[in-house]
């Protein structure tokens, strides 16, 4: 089969079927952690607090069994251990500290549940001068480097949603590092506390750039920035209609094929990596893309090899043909939402119904 299907908008099984998860409620990257391993077929408990995280998310809240628990009360802590006696899994992201004023730290749930795996995320990490500082992913990947090779010469660096450091240092360190401790416990037979921090992912997400900076490859200033916005062939121009396009061909025979279908002097080509020239450049491949509106780019250029897309609106992403035809976004609960990642091909993953915290508990207890 060299094909996969599409991963299903309803139902069960899935690669992680069986595995147990007991996600504390938070905000970020915890709970879309916590979907992904939804999707994939685990059982997911939510313990929430009253009046939930404040920030109500059909998508990234699906697919949870939830209970509502105090825990600064007795019978709360006591109700939420044996809960996790049963589990593989903990997902917190809490301040350091937090879990084990609760009661609930991993010295504690791993006495009881020697298999556990406690999987905590936090900005900071657990340790360090900053561990118990307040912050937020633009503070984060401002530490590691990648904030201040963002945005235009001159001016405050951009930020760049709450992608890089929530979700991709964070929840995706997360998910990688539990099913890495999963693995281990195979062997083992023991769980552990896995440490997942943003400036940690962050910079591993920076390692290309750490490493191609001394070898001379990409400049990480934002005026020399190959793939920060300053080359003339990365990076996005507007169009007659006030809509955008990105173009990326960084390799001379895409370049080549871009320049000969809008139109533009061959000398282009010539002088691609001539970083003295890329102002200049980035003007006169402005004026062209502007001649013309995004439909009529699109009809010129898209399944060409001249490496372009049109810049389409987060609202309007599930009607492009391409991500229709592979059904990325599937409808759920009444909201068209992503469908589950990655696909498989015998074991798809499916957006789970949502379902009661009490009866998957005690379904728990019984297996």
């Amino acid at each position: 089969m060299t094909g996969t299907p599409p991963n299903g908008a309803m139902g069960g099984g899935g690669p992680l079927s069986g595995l147990r998860v007991v996600e504390f409620v938070g905000i970020g990257p915890g709970p879309h952690c916590a979907m992904l391993f939804s999707d994939l077929g685990a059982d997911v408990i939510r313990i929430d607090r009253e009046g939930g995280n404040g920030w109500p998310n059909p998508v990234v809240d699906r697919g949870r069994a939830t209970l509502a628990l105090n825990l600064r009360s007795e019978a709360g802590v006591a109700r939420c251990l044996e809960i996790v006696d049963h589990a593989d899994v903990v997902i917190e992201g809490f301040r350091p500290g937090t879990m084990e004023r609760l009661g609930l730290g991993p010295d504690v749930l791993l006495a009881r549940n020697p298999r556990l795996i406690f999987a905590r995320i936090t900005g900071w990490g657990q340790t360090g001068p900053l561990a118990k500082a307040a912050g937020h992913d633009l503070n984060y990947i401002a530490l590691t480097g990648a904030l201040a090779a963002m945005g235009r010469p001159g001016e405050p660096a951009m930020p760049p949603l709450n992608l890089v450091g929530d979700f991709g240092g964070g929840s995706m360190l997360l998910a990688f590092g539990t099913m890495a401790a999963l693995w281990e416990r195979e062997r083992s037979g023991k769980g552990q506390v896995v440490d997942a921090a943003m400036v940690d992912g962050v910079s591993s997400l920076m390692s290309m750039f750490a490493g191609q900076g001394p070898a001379g490859r990409i400049s990480m200033e934002r005026e020399s920035n190959m793939l920060g916005g300053a080359a003339p062939f990365y990076r996005c121009y507007l169009c007659a209609d006030g809509k955008e396009i990105a173009i990326g061909p960084i390799e001379p025979h895409f370049y080549a094929q871009l320049l000969a279908r809008i139109g533009a002097p061959s000398e282009l080509l010539d002088r691609q990596h001539d970083v003295s020239r890329w102002p200049e450049d980035c003007e006169l491949l402005a004026k062209i893309f502007a001649a013309r509106t995004s439909d009529e780019w699109c009809a010129l250029m898209e399944g060409s090899d001249a490496c372009f897309a049109p810049v389409v609106p987060l609202s309007e992403a599930p009607l492009h043909p391409h991500l229709a035809e592979r059904a990325v976004y599937v409808s759920h609960g009444g909201v068209k939402q992503v469908a589950p990642v990655p696909r498989f091909s015998r074991t798809p993953g499916a957006i789970q119904p949502k379902r009661d915290g009490e009866a998957v508990a005690a379904d728990w207890r019984l297996r």
